[in-house]
């Protein structure tokens, strides 16, 4: 029997009493994708068919955003992905049925043999690293710094199951989840993606987690799973300062000792794909490193899937750009996330192997190892993704089991640090005051990585069927006889009194580098919050602090202004689990008690006071700490306060004669290309724009750029600079910083001129600059100033800021720029008003 037969089959019957026939007719279709003799030589016969065109287009993942289903037919693609911020038909409020529609599109695509496909089925890539947090009604499970507090390995294993569940209701086949970072310094923007700064802690959920989105090697065809991917590998957590894509400087023995045991575990539980990761160990991206990623991961540790590389990371390797990388597929790589501009690198990739500077045995190699993955998953042999069992299954996408189960791990993943008085479990018949921006917010108390990439601006419909902490509590509350007052700011209505009060705070949602911190005191931005504290206090109302969190903070002062004080972390769609736990029953005896300890060290100090390169190493709690109810020692009321000065912000210098770390300068047209600017001068492929090196007061201190175009030509580009690294411009933009560009009119445009600041997937903002321009006088030099509340009203996102300048326009313009800076002190006559 033919498996695709066989499965079509198992779904006809599933529901006519036939769990004897499916079971069978399973167990046959792995042993038919599965034994390995007969996955090998189905390779070969495969590999040997296939064309050069083929086998490169399977080693390319491009983001649907700038894929199409016509391009994965055209161009052999082996891969698409939705990267944070993208989802079918570029809507975060796409329905389940969007997301079969375009599983569909894609798939049946890679099928299509007219443009000479060898008709291998496309695997799609999604980052469900705490739930399918990309999908609209799912849910959320509490993030791996939670799970880390819990230390249930059943429990991680089962959440890997659920999430498995809910991935296969939109088709998608693949995961880039685990997170197995060993974060060593908390000030990381990752540091909640991590389980914990234990090797063991992580090793062990490592692998549980892959055993339960994958399951067992020879259940990989099971319509519930879904192919693992264990990241970053490796060292992602041990940079220098706890910069995101930094510097890992340790000896191999070190790396392997401290990062690389979390991968042995995944390779022993089977994990398909490893990604690489960002940043560099001893000053070289990993992206490039045969030695880590051949040497190590292929041989000595016996990695026999394939290695996925990361956004646009090969694009870092010394040498190489986005477009073109021979060293990182030399290296080891064997599918390139390229998300935007594959094209290019699909053409110059052949180009290498043509010229002999990549050799075909590579790319065998690793094409070899992405068809084995393919094939161990069944796909060749799957229906389309709407017609698989699960597909469209709309009672799994966030159902009551799958919700109870993340109900629980927020409840388990609480830690209490303090309870002086034994103020919890609430009961009696409490008035119960709940507070602080994060007390009814799913957004917040969700973190990053939830429907978006930095899991900021979103509002309350966006999570249909989860519940706010203080939704959580008030129903608590009132099952025991007592109320509920939510309030917004430092004020509660007259008539109520309040016996306690519950005050629910901590960090804005963010993901990657918009996270990293200079150091660990925790400053909170919305001073409603200290108000509050500070009332609470002057009318004697206890108060329990919840924190949400993605790493352990100074929170000094707050711990010494409550009674309780609750580490809840980011505990996803499931509130009322911290409710579980803060309220007692009608007999005033717990419901559940405090389980959770500390998966790292809680600070005592900002930062290392010796060598601000190193962690922070003074403990206020050691890792492993947590009270519960039995517990029944008061914590000190005195603890040291360290207060939160405003931050000096210094000017950030973008070019200055030079263009400036971390940023470059590019030109592009509108056929999609871009091309760095470099050396004398830099024209785009249409000849549309130009950008020369010039003398404005000193030799070759400024760039001349140019827009050029006639009657039969109106083609147009961009000239810009983009960051290598995410930066967030909030502190500048609470300062009134303005974006400073001092330049000189070399021609006045014709036509219309747009500034923007890129800040990701679907975030942009333009301004209209043509008139401006147009009213400067030309050849003279002009020091002009963009605040950023012009940008944000345009609407920018400047937690997420990427090209911090854009200048597009289809017509004549030529202007010369000799310095570009975002700053905080400017005289009012260069400030431009937003109109």
């Amino acid at each position: 029997m033919s498996k695709s037969i066989c499965y079509g089959r198992c779904k006809r019957n599933l529901g006519r009493a036939s769990l004897t026939f499916f079971t069978v007719c399973f167990l046959t279709s792995i042993h038919a994708d599965y034994d390995s003799e007969m996955v090998e030589q189905r390779l070969e016969k495969l590999i040997s068919s296939m064309t050069i065109e083929q086998k490169v287009g399977q080693m390319v993942q491009g983001n649907i955003t700038h894929v199409t289903p016509d391009d994965v037919s055209r161009y052999f693609l082996g891969s698409v992905l939705n990267g944070g911020g993208s989802w079918p038909n570029g809507r975060k409020e796409s329905s389940i049925y969007d997301w079969l529609d375009a599983a569909d599109s894609y798939h049946e695509a890679s099928l299509d043999t007219r443009y000479g496909s060898a008709g291998i089925p496309i695997i799609w890539g999604t980052d469900a690293v705490h739930g399918h947090n990309n999908v609209k009604g799912a849910t959320l499970f509490p993030h791996n710094i939670s799970l880390g507090a819990t230390r249930n390995v059943d429990l991680v294993r089962e959440i890997g199951e659920a999430t498995a569940r809910e991935v296969s209701v939109t088709g998608l086949d693949w995961v880039f989840a685990p997170t197995i970072a060993v974060s060593m310094d908390t000030r990381w923007g990752r540091a909640y993606e991590s389980y914990s700064d234990d090797t063991q802690i992580v090793s062990d959920y490592a692998s549980a987690m892959i055993l339960g989105l994958q399951g067992k090697l020879h259940q990989l065809p099971d319509p519930g799973r879904v192919i693992a991917t264990a990241k970053h590998f490796i060292g992602d957590g041990g940079t220098i300062r706890g910069v995101d894509q930094g510097d890992t400087r340790l000896s191999l023995e070190d790396l392997l000792r401290i990062h690389g045991h979390g991968y042995k575990k995944a390779i022993e539980a089977n994990t398909q794909t490893v990604m690489a990761s960002f940043n560099s160990w001893n000053g070289k991206k990993i992206h490039g490193s045969k030695q880590l990623l051949t040497d190590v991961l292929k041989t000595d540790m016996g990695f026999d899937g394939f290695v996925v590389g990361d956004w646009d990371g090969h694009g870092q390797v010394e040498g190489c750009k986005n477009t073109s990388c021979a060293q990182a597929i030399l290296a080891g790589i064997d599918m390139f996330m390229v998300p935007k501009q594959w094209k290019k690198f699909i053409a110059n990739t052949l180009k290498q192997v043509r010229d002999g500077e990549v050799p075909m045995s590579r790319i065998d190699d690793a094409v070899r190892r992405i068809l084995r993955v393919k094939i161990r998953a069944g796909l060749f042999s799957k229906e389309r993704p709407s017609k698989r069992l699960l597909a469209g299954d709309l009672a799994i996408m966030g159902s009551s089991e799958h919700r109870a189960l993340a109900r629980r791990a927020v409840r388990e993943s609480l830690v209490l640090l303090k309870n002086n008085g034994g103020i919890l479990p609430l009961r009696g018949k409490p008035k119960l005051l709940v507070g602080g921006d994060g007390a009814d917010s799913v957004a917040k108390q969700s973190g990053g990585w939830t429907l978006s990439w930095q899991g900021n601006k979103n509002i309350p419909t966006d999570f249909p069927g989860a519940t706010s902490i203080f939704e959580g509590l008030k129903k608590a509350v009132e099952d025991i006889g007592g109320s509920a007052e939510l309030t917004t700011n430092d004020s509660w209505s007259d008539v109520f009194n309040p016996d306690v009060a519950v005050v629910v705070f901590g960090e804005d949602p963010y993901a990657e580098g918009v996270g990293d911190r200079e150091d660990l005191l925790f400053c909170d931005s919305y001073s409603d919050n200290l108000r509050l504290l500070s009332r609470l206090r002057e009318k004697g109302i206890p108060v329990v602090s919840v924190m949400l969190t993605g790493r352990p903070l100074i929170v000094n002062s707050q711990i010494n202004q409550s009674e309780a004080f609750v580490v809840a972390w980011l505990p996803g769609s499931e509130g009322n689990g911290i409710a579980d736990v803060l309220v007692a029953d009608k007999y005033d005896r717990p419901r559940f008690n405090f389980t959770g300890t500390l998966p790292f060290g809680w600070p005592d100090v900002e930062m290392s006071k010796g060598n601000p390169d190193l962690p922070a190493s003074l403990m206020l709690f050691e890792r492993g700490y947590g009270k519960s109810y039995g517990d029944t020692e008061n914590v000190k009321a005195d603890l040291t306060e360290v207060a939160c000065a405003r931050k000096e912000l210094k000017p950030l210098v973008i070019f200055n004669g030079t263009t400036r770390k971390p940023f470059a300068a590019y030109v592009a047209d509108s056929a999609d290309y871009t091309i760095p600017v470099s050396g004398a001068s830099t024209v785009s492929p249409s000849q549309s724009l130009s950008v020369m090196t010039v003398d404005g007061d000193v030799q070759e201190d400024s760039r001349l750029v140019t827009w050029s175009s006639d009657d039969d030509r109106d083609i147009g580009g961009e000239f810009f600079w983009r960051s290598s690294s995410v930066l967030d411009w909030r502190d500048y933009l609470d300062q009134d910083a303005a974006l400073s560009m001092t330049f000189k009119v070399i021609e006045q445009p014709e036509g219309s001129v747009v500034q923007e600041v890129d800040c990701g997937i679907s975030c942009s903002a333009e301004l209209n600059m043509g008139g401006f321009f147009r009213n400067v006088p030309e050849d003279q030099w002009v020091r002009s100033a963009v605040p950023l509340r012009c940008f944000v009203r345009a609407g920018a996102d400047l937690s997420q800021v990427r090209a911090p300048l854009i200048l597009k326009t289809r017509k004549t313009f030529s202007i010369m720029i000799k310095d570009l800076r975002l700053s905080t002190d400017l005289p009012e006559s260069a400030i431009m008003q937003c109109d």
